[in-house]
């Protein structure tokens, strides 16, 4: 069985009371970053194996830990923070599992896009995930405008490093339309900023943001 767990974005006390008993329970854990992971299960002491399962090793670890699920193990497959599967390694393995006929679950839990979108006041009801927007700047302004045409809302990931070259193109394309940098989220020093993309250009300009982005548009 492959259980998909979601992991604390911030606040270690966010993680379910099933996620743990899962962890507990299987026989190997697979993790984007062994030692991230590994600080996390010291904390909930937790001691499994653990293999490392990222982007440049998916294809490889998914056929090995598909021969474990085949044998009948149990995997957890866990991310850095939040629900693997979501700009984070997780559905290739799904999808093997899927074609395979082997079962798998995924556990609810906390999730940065859901948790900045509901944050920011925005309609919820109907919302556009973007993903992690591109760093060419080309690449990145298209996403931008297509963003400006949308009556839904949507939703980035983006680097601390590059929010400002983001708010600047939105500048010019968003004109009035508010948007939201959600940043923090659940640590002590959590922050949803509204405003203007000029607004909030000006802002981090002179306080410069630290700390995983999420970046909201409201609807056109």
């Amino acid at each position: 069985m492959l259980f998909l767990v979601p992991t604390p974005i911030g606040n270690l006390g966010d993680i379910t009371a099933r996620a743990i008993e899962v962890l507990r329970s299987v026989d190997v854990i697979a993790c984007e970053d062994t030692r991230h992971s590994g600080n996390l299960l010291r904390h909930l002491q937790i001691s499994k194996p653990l293999v490392s399962y990222h982007e440049h090793n998916e294809a490889r670890r998914t056929a090995e830990l598909i021969g474990r699920l085949g044998a009948g193990e149990k995997v957890a497959i866990i991310t850095d923070a939040g629900m693997p599967g979501i700009s984070d390694p997780g559905h290739r393995l799904l999808r093997a599992c899927q074609e395979r006929g082997l079962p798998y679950t995924v556990l609810p839990g906390p999730s940065a896009l859901l948790t900045a979108l509901i944050g920011s006041g925005f309609d919820a009801e109907r919302f556009f995930y973007g993903g992690f927007l591109p760093v060419k700047s080309g690449g990145r302004e298209r996403e931008l405008r297509a963003a400006a045409e949308r009556d839904e809302t949507t939703v980035f990931f983006e680097s601390p490093h590059r929010i400002l070259k983001t708010l600047a193109a939105g500048a010019g394309i968003f004109g009035d339309r508010q948007l939201c940098v959600a940043r923090e989220l659940t640590k002590t020093f959590e922050e949803f900023r509204r405003g203007t993309a000029a607004g909030l250009l000006d802002h981090y300009s002179a306080h410069p943001a630290k700390g995983e982005i999420v970046l909201i548009v409201a609807g056109r």
